[in-house]
């Protein structure tokens, strides 16, 4: 089997190993395996986010939550930048598969992560002004692929990463609550502030294998509630929120399929179902998916499968259509990076991997006026599995990660 095929298949051990890990600890809830389980992410990862998450994220990244990997830009004072990677404060504690979310103070919380041996339970905030990481309260349960949403009471809700349990950040107290517990243990899911001040949690994996399940977070009422189930299951997805409401479902893969998946589909909030949309020109898990300026969603890069390289492939979704598009490829092909909206409408794309094992420096831009990426400078360090996260200044922050998908890093530098 290739190193690639063991990276990937090593992954989803570490899905079920998570939830014993966690439920070894003695959970609060004492459900199922011990009642635990993002960017980015993507994105988007992350989501990481917004997804950071992650993968992201949610990206959910890395998001947004950075799960990785992606992170969902703020309100920025400054929209130009100078393109180069400048080193700043170290963290406490080395660490990927961690959340990172930029709070309304301008500080950023670090939740969580894989040390390299096991999930930790701690967290720390980075200070933009002084260029230092200090610690926090730590979460009751070690977390990873977890997620981290930014709730409109300015508290961050922290969700699954090793069982079903989630809890709530404080930054005014510094400290961390449990709150109700998810329907289902999810790692690597994705989670989306709705317009309404509810959080979507959709999909992801549990020691079973993956999901098709989604769930609402009520702020209000500190519960979950099930919603529509996606009309696949997937992990290693993306989740994106759109300009009209709906949250588009790109990619991911399944317990079922090993290789990616090229569907997508989009909640829709006021019914709470999932319903099909026009799926991708390529099949991807693992990429980044960011919301640009325009409303259209660049999605990019990702692997296609666990014995197959990285992907340099890119594609915008039309949400007027419900179509995507091919439009400029990467300059290298790259999974497990963080893609961020930065304030002059460009998106940065830094690190990941082309093999999963194989960390990388290089960074590059997407420009939507005319559809190609071009590359930027370098980051100091190789890295993949990290977070992004878009700071007031226009800065973004990129901590963590891990140069060889076993080694945890504590270095974090700044885009400026």
């Amino acid at each position: 089997m290739s190193d690639r095929a063991c990276s990937v298949f090593a992954k989803l051990i570490v899905l079920s190993m998570l939830v014993i890990t966690v439920g070894a600890t003695g959970c609060s809830s004492g459900k199922g395996l011990g009642g635990g389980t993002t960017g980015g992410t993507t994105s988007s990862t992350a989501g990481t986010t917004g997804e950071t998450g992650g993968n992201a994220g949610t990206s959910g990244g890395l998001t947004g939550t950075t799960g990785g990997a992606t992170g969902t830009a703020g309100t920025t004072d400054a929209t130009v930048l100078q393109g180069v990677f400048a080193p700043t404060g170290t963290m406490a504690v080395a660490r990927y598969w961690h959340t990172a979310t930029l709070l309304s103070n301008g500080a950023v919380l670090i939740v969580g992560g894989w040390s390299g041996v096991g999930p930790v339970a701690s967290a720390e905030l980075y200070d933009p002004l002084g260029g230092i990481f200090a610690a926090t309260g730590g979460m009751r349960e070690p977390r990873s692929q977890h997620t981290a949403t930014p709730l409109g009471n300015g508290q961050v809700l922290v969700a699954g990463g090793g069982g079903e349990s989630a809890e709530l950040y404080d930054p005014a107290a510094g400290t961390f609550t449990t709150t109700g517990n998810m329907t289902a243990e999810r790692v690597d899911h994705t989670a989306t502030l709705l317009p309404n001040g509810k959080v979507l949690i959709v999909g992801g994996a549990d020691s079973g294998g993956s999901l098709a399940s989604a769930e609402l977070y009520d702020p209000a009422a500190g519960t979950f509630t099930a919603t529509g189930s996606m009309t696949v299951e997937r992990w290693g997805h993306t989740a994106t929120l759109l300009s009209n409401g709906k949250v588009l479902i790109a990619g991911g893969s399944s317990t079922t399929n090993v290789n990616a998946l090229d569907s997508a589909e989009l909640y829709d909030p006021v019914a709470e179902t999932f319903m099909a949309t026009g799926s991708m020109a390529a099949a991807r898990y693992i990429h980044a998916a960011t919301l640009l300026g325009n409303g259209k969603v660049l999605v990019a890069g990702g692997y296609s499968g666990p014995v197959a390289p990285a992907l340099a492939s890119a594609e915008l979704y039309d949400p007027n259509t419900g179509t995507f598009t091919a439009t400029g490829s990467m300059t290298l092909a790259r999974g497990s990076y963080t893609g961020i909206l930065l304030g002059n409408g460009k998106v940065l794309i830094a690190g990941g991997a082309p093999d999963a094992t194989t960390g990388l420096r290089s960074g590059e831009l997407y420009d939507p006026a005319v559809g190609r990426f071009t590359a930027t400078a370098s980051m100091i360090v190789a890295r993949m599995d990290q977070t992004a996260t878009l700071l007031p200044s226009g800065n973004v922050l990129i901590a963590g990660g891990t140069s060889d998908g076993t080694t945890a890093l504590a270095s974090a530098e700044l885009y400026e």
